[in-house]
């Protein structure tokens, strides 16, 4: 896997250390949300109100 495949679209300080981070993989425009507290984390796909997955492409959200 190429590290350059994933592209940071935001992230947001949620406290002292926990942190949220949308993640879009460039090759698929599958958006992702990544939280982290501590040594910890988790990685999930964001959905839309339909349980599709939210595309990007070109930048934008489909």
């Amino acid at each position: 896997m190429r590290i350059d495949r994933f592209d940071i679209q935001g992230k947001e300080n949620l406290s002292i250390m926990t942190d949220a981070i949308i993640v879009v993989d460039k090759e698929t425009g599958v958006n992702y949300l990544f939280v982290c507290r501590g040594y910890g984390g988790g990685l999930t796909p964001l959905l839309d109100a339909d349980g599709k997955p939210i595309i990007t492409k070109d930048g934008y959200r489909k």
